[in-house]
């Protein structure tokens, strides 16, 4: 891949993240940062892209003549995909800018439109599946389990101490350890699908932790709760599909979700921290009764952040052992909670 081929799937990627129109001023500021940020060996400037496209001095159908071989404009469209799904919603101006896209990149619709359905069906995964018993007896017997496990946890707890959970201190780290593990192994591997898995991956850790001390959450509560702690949905993914694409790691390899492990890692082990982060915040608010406010909740995942990638180094080991055995192919099934 060429440094002009990088520089327009970055400028692509960029186009994506506010083809929508409806970006807080949040996310933008985290986009800018990350355009701050990355940079390649000197020859691909994100400051400089991000600047082009927020004031509208490049067009869709020239950056992507700029693109020539037949695997770039593939991993160009897959990641203009995945920067539109981020935060777990197409909106139809984004679905008009991926069809513009597909057209001047010259591909396939059905190749196109088979990976679009993937990454929605990544981005857009249920929160709480049913395990096999519970589905086999039904709805009622799946909202009957739901309902007692909430009551159990809800329970009134005495003054002065932490709200309970039908968890154990040990089960919840293993849980927060294993999620952050996982994420840290999908950062490795070359499949953009497994770049997008990252996200959905921690909204379910969130979903759990918060369940485990007896609140029912939905996915926007739980979008709030990582803006709010300064994640943010579109820009993380740019950060970690940025990162791969320009060292040389991101890349269509073997079709779809197949492939093998990266021969190289990621050097920030961002989504080890992250999802580590996360889970230790999550905990810590939902213990709480949700009494953090927005600043002190942000403070305490900037601070378990740093801390996170102390730790890193220690599951690296763990982190790449992970990497070469999961079955990439079963990404959307990860998520889903199977």
């Amino acid at each position: 891949m060429t440094d002009q081929d990088r520089k327009a799937i970055l400028t692509l990627c960029l186009m994506a993240a506010f083809a929508d129109g409806d970006k807080h001023d949040r996310e933008r500021d985290e986009v800018r940062r990350i355009a701050d940020s990355l940079a390649g060996d000197g020859s691909v400037h994100l400051a400089a892209l991000y600047q082009d496209v927020l004031l509208q001095r490049v067009a869709l159908d020239d950056v992507a003549r700029q693109i020539a071989a037949p695997q770039s404009r593939n991993l160009a469209y897959e990641m203009a995909v995945c920067v539109c799904e981020a935060d777990g919603r197409r909106s139809d101006a984004e679905r008009a800018f991926l069809d513009r896209l597909r057209r001047a990149l010259d591909l396939d619709a059905e190749a196109a439109g088979t990976y679009t359905r993937q990454a929605e069906a990544l981005a857009e995964a249920p929160l709480q599946p049913l395990d096999d018993r519970t589905a086999a007896a039904g709805p009622a017997a799946a909202l009957a389990a739901a309902s007692a496990a909430t009551a159990a946890a809800a329970a009134t707890p005495p003054a002065g101490t932490d709200r309970p959970s039908t968890l154990s201190d040990a089960e919840i780290d293993k849980a927060i350890l294993d999620a952050a593990i996982l994420n840290g192994a999908l950062e490795l591997l070359p499949e953009t699908l497994s770049t997008l898995a990252i996200i959905p991956l921690q909204t379910r850790l969130v979903y759990r932790i918060g369940q485990s001390y007896g609140y029912e959450l939905d996915r926007g509560h739980i979008k709030d709760f990582l803006a709010t702690a300064g994640v943010g949905l579109t820009s993380q993914y740019l950060e970690q599909a940025g990162r791969k694409l320009l060292g040389g790691l991101l890349g269509k390899v073997g079709g779809g979700l197949l492939g093998g492990v990266g021969k190289q890692a990621v050097s920030s082990g961002m989504s080890f921290a992250s999802t580590w982060a996360l889970g230790q915040v999550a905990r810590r608010y939902y213990a709480g009764g949700r009494t953090l406010s927005a600043p002190a909740l942000k403070q305490a995942f900037s601070g378990l952040l740093g801390e996170a990638e102390q730790l890193q180094g220690r599951y690296l080991p763990a982190i790449q052992q992970k990497a070469r055995t999961v079955d990439v192919s079963q990404v959307l099934s990860m998520v889903r909670g199977r």
